[in-house]
C-alpha cells in the first residue's frame, strides 16, 4: 500500500516538493519551539516516510537518520536528500521496520528521537514501540512526539458533534479505501490498510513504564486534514512564529477538542 502510494505523494500538491526544495520548512510552528535547538545534535525520525520532516531538522543544524519500512518511501527520501546537495554526512535514511529500530542503527544512541503525526496509528503494540524508543537514546536525550489526538480521529467524518469510534477501541480497523490523504482522488489498487486507535493515556504509560520521564503534554485545536464535514481552513500559526502552513478547525459553534497532541519524554 505505501508503496504504491509514494510516486503519488511525491507528485502531490499536499507535500510541494518543489517549494521544499526551494526552501520551505515542513515542521509545525508549535514542534520548533518544543524541541528547541537542533544544531549540532544527533536525530533519529522513526516511521520517516519521505523525509520532509526529517530534513527539516537537517536544515536546522541536526545530524540526521530517517528510517522507514517502505523501500519505495526511502527511496524517494534519499533522492531529495541528493537534490537539495546534501550526503549522507548530513541526512541517511535506513529501510527498517520501526521495532528494528535498534539493529537498523547498528546501536547508536541518539539525541533526539522525533516521531509523529500518523505514526502510532500503524503500529499494534505501543508498550514494545516505546521500549525501542528508549533504547535509542542517549542518557539525557529525549523523544519528541508530535500525533494526531485519538479524540479527533475518533469524530465522524460527516458530522464533528458526533463520534464514530470508540476512544478506547483496542481491535484492528480494517479498510479498503482508495485514493490517500495527499491525493483523495488518486486512482490505487492496493488499498487494505490496518490501524490501531492509542488513546494518549497507553502512550504516556507506555513511556513511562519504559523508563522515559514525561516533561510536558500538550494539546492543539486544529489538524493538517479536513478530517470532518465543514472544517475551517486556516494556517499554523503556533508556537512563536508559526509555519504559515494550511491548517483546519472544527466549524464554528461546534465545541472544540483535541485535535493533535505533543509531548516530550527524556531519558
Amino acid at each position: 500500500m505505501w508503496d504504491e502510494r509514494v510516486p503519488i505523494h511525491v507528485a502531490s500538491d499536499f507535500y510541494d516538493l518543489a517549494a521544499f526544495r526551494a526552501g520551505r520548512d515542513a515542521l509545525r510552528g508549535f514542534e520548533v519551539d518544543e524541541v528547541g535547538d537542533v544544531n549540532g545534535k544527533s536525530l533519529l525520525h522513526l516511521q520517516c516516510h519521505l523525509g520532509t520532516d526529517t530534513l527539516s531538522w537537517a536544515a536546522r543544524g541536526a545530524r540526521v537518520t530517517g528510517l522507514d519500512f517502505a523501500p519505495q518511501a526511502v527511496c524517494a527520501a534519499r533522492e531529495l536528500t541528493k537534490s537539495l546537495g546534501w550526503d549522507e554526512s548530513t541526512a541517511r535514511f535506513v529501510e527498517a521496520d520501526v521495532y528494528d529500530a535498534v539493529s537498523a542503527v547498528d546501536g547508536q544512541r541518539h539525541d533526539i528521537v522525533y516521531t509523529g503525526l500518523g505514526a502510532l496509528c500503524w503500529l499494534p503494540d505501543v508498550p514494545r514501540w516505546a521500549h525501542t524508543v528508549a533504547r535509542l537514546l542517549k542518557p539525557g536525550g529525549f523523544l519528541y512526539l508530535a500525533e494526531f489526538h485519538p479524540v479527533g480521529t475518533s469524530l465522524s467524518e460527516r458530522d464533528p458533534s458526533r463520534f464514530a469510534i470508540d476512544y478506547f477501541h483496542r481491535e484492528a480497523l480494517v479498510y479498503e479505501d482508495e485514493g490517500t490523504y495527499a491525493a483523495k482522488g488518486a486512482e490505487t489498487h492496493s488499498n487494505r490498510s490496518v490501524e490501531w486507535q492509542h488513546p494518549v493515556s497507553e502512550v504516556v504509560t507506555s513511556l513511562i513504564e519504559a523508563g522515559l520521564r514525561l516533561e510536558f503534554l500538550r494539546e492543539w485545536d486544529f489538524t493538517l486534514f479536513e478530517h470532518t464535514a465543514g472544517m475551517v481552513k486556516c494556517r499554523d500559526t503556533s508556537g512563536r512564529s508559526g509555519s504559515g502552513a494550511t491548517a483546519f478547525r472544527l466549524p464554528p459553534g461546534t465545541p472544540r477538542v483535541p485535535l493533535m497532541y505533543s509531548l516530550r519524554a527524556s531519558a
